[in-house]
């Protein structure tokens, strides 16, 4: 079997460390000190998250949807094939490398969904993003770092904290979603979840690579009539 070649590297803004593309044959993955944080071959968890939050969409002729992390896309064409016409799609990449990447070596997994008219792509932190105005979306999809418990950064954590979770539920319209992406299960943080008044369902995705813990995916709505 051919070895892996490193294609490129981009840093983190603000943050020590870089992010690595990495190639062997038809496959690419992004790492992060040494470890795996995505790969082309594996995405069924990722589309999930996509697919499980826009079915609570349906009634919505023009939502409005951001989504944290652009990784290899997949959450991004998943929520595409999902919405109508009308549909508004805001990407939050932190790392500007990442969306070198996509127009560039990753162009053919991404197949052209960047240029969907649908897809505004932002190149920024999706915690600024979430702050830049109330019941701004009805959907906010977050696959930043490892889910909850993260490999690229501690700052990241807040995303998922207390206050992190009070931020994203002020940005959600009522009966809006939040959905989580995460390498593992996550008791404590479906806890918070609840705390901050959200009503939460918990799908578990069967990952695929054998032997590694199951996937998981969070759907939390912002209840219709909250204030």
């Amino acid at each position: 079997m051919a070895s892996w070649t490193e294609l490129d590297a981009g840093p983190i803004p603000g943050r020590s460390g870089a992010l690595r593309l990495m190639r062997r044959e038809d496959e690419f993955l992004i790492v992060v000190a040494g470890m795996e944080l995505m790969g082309s071959h594996r995405s069924g968890s990722e589309q999930a998250l996509a697919t499980l939050a826009c079915a609570g969409l349906r009634d919505h002729p023009a939502p409005r949807v951001l989504i944290g992390g652009l990784g290899m896309g997949f959450t991004l064409r998943a929520a595409l094939a999902a919405l109508g016409p009308q549909a508004r799609i805001v990407v939050a990449e932190l790392v500007p490398a990442v969306v070198a990447w996509a127009r560039g070596p990753l162009a053919p997994i991404f197949g052209g969904c960047l240029d969907d008219p649908r897809v505004e792509i932002r190149e920024a932190d999706v915690t600024r993003v979430i702050q830049s105005g109330p019941e701004a979306f009805d959907a906010i999809l977050l696959d930043v770092d490892n889910g909850p418990r993260g490999l690229v950064s501690r700052a990241n954590d807040r995303l998922y904290d207390i206050w992190g979770l009070k931020r994203a539920r002020w940005a959600l319209r009522p009966g809006g979603l939040l959905g989580v992406w995460s390498g593992c299960p996550d008791r404590k943080f479906k806890a918070r979840l609840q705390r901050t008044g959200f009503a939460v369902t918990e799908h578990r995705i069967r990952a695929e690579r054998p032997g590694r813990a199951p996937h998981v995916v969070w759907i939390a709505t912002r209840p219709a009539g909250d204030a």
